[in-house]
């Protein structure tokens, strides 16, 4: 019997484990060799995956190459909030692991420096000289334009080795972040000083991109995972994740087609190209690029759009799935670019007929890329005020969380998105899931429709572009264009009242103008009083929205 005992006693000897990797195991308690957690009593570990999910540095915002720890059964798993609890040593180990595997991004860095540093000097920023289109005076002269562009690149390289070198150690945030911003200068340089030959603008703005990209999208944020919180990625309350792949390629993808636009519309103002096509308006998008309102901007105007796309694209990339309470600066700072600066973008560009008298088919393309990034954009910002109130509520610092991202109070996991690996097999199904918060009411559908009548019907009845009729019609029409398509979004469902106040306009104001042509206003105020009319009804709400859900009226 006590040999028995004794062997049984044996036999229950203690083993360790990680919870990342259960193969692994240890009759000492120590490091896990792959990824350099402490390793955990078997019995506890197989506690801790049995029915919960272990999400990986996905769901904490970092991306590419951490992606791979992710658990591949996830869909049939919750989560434990606390099966990833990490100590500072384990923080670092992870830190210094993963700076291994993504060390080649550094040394990237330091050669685009050098390739920095060598371009002014292999391509002649003083030769093949341009002037921008127009005619147009900038604020800087050509002489001090090349020197400008020469210095701004050879500093910029310079900066660059010193600072990719320094990266190549782990733990070296701040020299990372001020590599990033360095390639946001770069991109921006070329705008400023009006870079005087193509190569120069061209060099710049790609080799920006990738600087950024290098630094802050390939290995993720610097040094975030020494603070990054575990945690599911459905906000709570909430029906689906707003910061799901699907829902993130969409932006990625409409953020691309507009830099394509503005990059052609920059070309021509920047003086690379003599002549703008425009496949509707003849020689109204020159035009557009060159009148007394586009002459008034210190850089191009068309350019500045093409920097913004670039960011938007670049951003719809940053972090993982649960980037709504990860990385609320980063949301903040994206739906500032989408949404504020957007609906600047799309009045500017909808009152060239009241401004210049014409129209511009690529700008025009432009407003009607933009203009639905605005509703696809704002749920996950709400979904990030959602997690900033939450916290505030448990007495967390706003600040902190801004910038960290805080504890996370919700445990789902998002089981519901598809991969985004399947659009080839199921594009439909990738597609319907990045829109999801985005539905399209019947009532909205024809305002929309009502509105693009609005736009073209001085055309239809012959009615010259420079009128008031004329002028109340294309802005008029493309407000309620853009307020229903906003309304589109479920979060703002409520900016469907403004179509109400501007049908009422559209029905009255014909009537005070001169000489009233009557078949024209009685077309305008009927058209004005449906919209009115379509405007009162909510129609289906089909997503749940948390916290949000009381303020969609």
């Amino acid at each position: 019997m006590s040999h028995k005992g004794g062997a049984d006693k044996s036999s229950k000897k203690t083993q360790y484990t990680c919870t990342m990797h259960p193969e692994i195991l240890s009759d000492q308690p120590g490091k896990c060799p792959k990824c350099g957690m402490t390793l955990v009593k078997k019995k506890e570990a197989k506690n801790e995956m049995s029915g919960h999910k272990m999400e990986g540095m996905g769901s904490r915002g970092v991306t590419r190459p951490m992606m791979d720890m992710e658990s591949h059964n996830h869909k049939d798993m919750d989560m434990d909030m606390g099966a990833m609890k990490m100590s500072a040593e384990d923080r670092m180990e992870m830190l210094k692991k993963h700076h291994k595997q993504t060390i080649w991004v550094y040394w990237v860095v330091v050669l685009l420096g050098f390739w920095m540093i060598s371009t002014p000097l292999t391509f002649d920023y003083a030769k093949n000289v341009v002037e921008p289109s127009g005619g147009r005076d900038v604020w800087i002269s050509l002489t001090d334009r090349i020197a400008a562009m020469r210095w701004s690149d050879i500093i910029s390289g310079i900066l660059l080795v010193f600072f990719g070198w320094r990266s190549l150690k782990p733990n070296r945030p701040y020299s990372v972040w001020i590599c990033c911003f360095i390639g946001i200068w770069i991109s921006m340089a070329p705008l400023i000083f009006w870079a005087p030959t193509a190569v120069a603008y061209y060099n710049g703005t790609m080799v920006g991109a990738l600087i950024i990209a290098l630094t802050i999208l390939i290995p993720g944020m610097p040094n975030m995972i020494t603070y990054m919180k575990m945690g599911g990625d459905v906000p709570t309350g909430w029906s689906y994740n707003p910061s799901s792949w699907p829902q993130r390629s969409i932006m990625i993808g409409l953020a691309f087609m507009g830099w394509l636009a503005s990059r052609y519309l920059g070309a021509f103002q920047l003086g690379y190209i003599d002549y703008a096509w425009d496949p509707f308006f003849g020689g109204g998008t020159m035009n557009v690029l060159n009148s007394d309102m586009s002459h008034s901007f210190p850089i191009s105007d068309a350019a500045l759009g093409t920097l913004a796309y670039t960011l938007e694209f670049l951003m719809g990339f940053m972090g993982g799935t649960s980037r709504w309470r990860t990385m609320p600066w980063m949301v903040t700072f994206f739906g500032i670019l989408v949404i504020p600066l957007g609906f600047v973008s799309i009045f500017l560009i909808i009152s060239q007929p009241l401004s210049v008298g014409a129209w511009c088919a690529l700008c025009l393309f432009s407003a009607i890329i933009m203009l639905p990034m605005i509703p696809l954009q704002i749920d996950e910002v709400i979904a990030m005020w959602q997690h900033m109130v939450q916290r505030k509520q448990k007495k967390d610092s706003l600040w902190k969380v801004f910038w960290k991202g805080g504890e996370a109070l919700s445990t789902e996991t998002d089981q519901r998105s598809p991969e985004l690996a399947e659009f080839i097999d199921s594009p439909w199904m990738v597609f319907k899931s990045s829109i999801w918060g985005m539905s399209f009411p019947w009532m909205l559908t024809i305002s929309t429709v009502l509105g693009i009548w609005l736009i073209a019907s001085p055309t239809a009845f012959g009615i010259g572009i420079e009128t008031p009729f004329a002028d109340l019609n294309h802005l008029g029409g493309a407000l309620v264009i853009v307020f229903a398509v906003m309304a589109m979004a479920e979060v703002l469902r409520s900016f469907r009242y403004f179509n109400v106040l501007l049908g009422l306009i559209l029905a009255v104001m014909p009537w005070f103008m001169e000489d009233v042509n009557i078949v024209f206003a009685l077309s305008t105020s009927l058209t004005g009083l449906f919209v009115m009319a379509l405007s009162f009804s909510k129609g289906k709400i089909k997503e749940k929205y948390g916290l949000f859900d009381k303020y969609i009226l």
